[in-house]
């Protein structure tokens, strides 16, 4: 009887055992550990400045000056927060606000609730993207993070975030409030007009803000 021919057993490469694997996971591990991560925010000291910069969602129309979202952020967060809202204010109107407050309260945080008047009245959505990215860039080039809020596009029913906040949120990096407007003004007992929230209605944007700015480690 002819014998079988012998099969050939597959070649080891020690580079390749078991402990050399584990061993390059965990070098993988590591790096990404230590990797900044996109959208995050550095701490904020206990005598750092918050910019609250906007239109009338931010100055707190529907409310009283002391139940504005400002005012309860900085309840919230024991940090100071200045109020720079500007009822019916465009973007290209905050374009040239901004600089002169930055340079005066030279914040630590920017909170950049903006565009609202721009959907309201139709504005083409190119300039309000570059408005919005030019407010951030000014803040950047002094040293001042973001944190963008979006604004609901105006609808008859379901009220729903613009795509362009969560856009320009991706693209530079900017960790986004990307619901909490809308939530609030699809509610009546949240709202003091069709366009401005009552002072529980603030109090929620407080506090999602709040709550944004510990899951991005800024406090």
């Amino acid at each position: 009887m002819s014998e079988q021919p012998a099969i050939p057993r597959p070649r080891r490469h020690g580079r390749w055992n078991p402990a050399t694997i584990i061993g390059m996971l965990s070098l993988l591990l590591l790096a990404t550990a230590c990797a900044p991560q996109p959208n995050q925010l550095s701490p904020l000291a206990t005598d750092a400045v918050i910019l609250a910069f906007g239109d009338s969602l931010t100055a707190g129309t529907g409310a009283a000056p002391q139940a504005s979202y400002p005012a309860q952020l900085e309840i919230l967060t024991g940090r100071r927060v200045v109020n720079a809202g500007n009822p019916g204010e465009l973007s290209r109107g905050g374009v040239a606000r901004l600089p002169a407050l930055l340079d005066e309260h030279r914040p630590d945080l920017l909170i950049l609730t903006h565009g609202g008047n721009d959907l309201l009245r139709r504005v083409d959505p190119n300039e309000t993207r570059e408005n919005l990215e030019a407010m951030i860039g000014l803040a950047r080039e002094r040293g001042a993070e973001v944190l963008l809020v979006a604004v609901p596009t105006p609808a008859l029913l379901r009220l729903r975030s613009d795509p362009l906040y969560a856009e320009i949120g991706q693209r530079l990096r900017v960790p986004v409030e990307n619901g909490a407007i809308a939530h609030v003004l699809s509610r009546d007992a949240l709202k003091a007009d069709p366009i401005h929230p009552n002072g529980t209605g603030y109090r929620h944007l407080a506090e999602r803000i709040h709550e944004l700015l510990i899951e991005t480690g800024a406090l």
